[in-house]
């Protein structure tokens, strides 16, 4: 078969199957720089909590309502080596971009708190992907604390698997394998 008929053949049985799933420029594209993460966990809280009210940073971890009033950004570009946890050296850069944010913020308040979400797509059993977030989310945190001299009483890992998909699909979806940054601080008892 020559190169035109291999070609024309792909294009009859649906090329479009062969397309990465996490296009290029998607993935640098959705990589925000250090000053759209400070923008975004700087914001004030969806509700104000009384101090009275506030609570332990377990009970944030299991109530999605009080963890969506937080401020919050997701982030979609680390990209993971499939089933694993391990950030790849080319990858730490975005990383430095959430560290270079989170000292600002932390220059104006030294005792703010930061949950990092990992999460997964619905590729998997359930129990693989909460321990696969988990286990991303434990490396985000563990590479901005020894890396990039985050203090770790700031960072808080938590991994959701496949609980909180972007997009409800249970195919591969690069868009559901993220890690999401909320600011916790003004909901927890400390």
């Amino acid at each position: 078969m020559n190169r035109r008929n291999f070609i024309k053949s792909l294009a009859a049985a649906g090329a479009a199957a062969l397309v990465p799933t996490v296009p290029a420029f998607a993935a640098e594209a959705s990589s925000p720089a250090a000053a759209t993460i400070e923008r975004m966990l700087d914001r004030q809280p969806r509700h104000k909590i009384e101090r009275s009210a506030r609570v332990t940073i377990d009970q944030i971890k299991r109530n999605p309502r009080l963890r969506n009033m937080a401020p919050s950004i997701d982030i979609q570009s680390i990209n993971f080596a499939f089933g694993s946890s391990h950030i790849p050296t080319g990858e730490r850069w975005k990383v430095e971009q959430i560290a270079i944010a989170m000292r600002r913020i932390m220059r104006r308040n030294p005792n703010e708190v930061f949950m990092i979400e990992g999460h997964t797509d619905a590729v998997g059993s359930r129990s693989s992907n909460y321990a696969l977030s988990q286990a991303r989310a434990y490396e985000v945190a563990r590479l901005l604390n020894r890396r990039f001299g985050i203090a770790r009483r700031a960072l808080e890992p938590a991994g959701y698997g496949e609980d909180y998909l972007l997009v409800p699909t249970p195919n591969a979806e690069w868009r559901n394998r993220r890690v999401t940054l909320r600011r916790v601080t003004d909901f927890v008892a400390r």
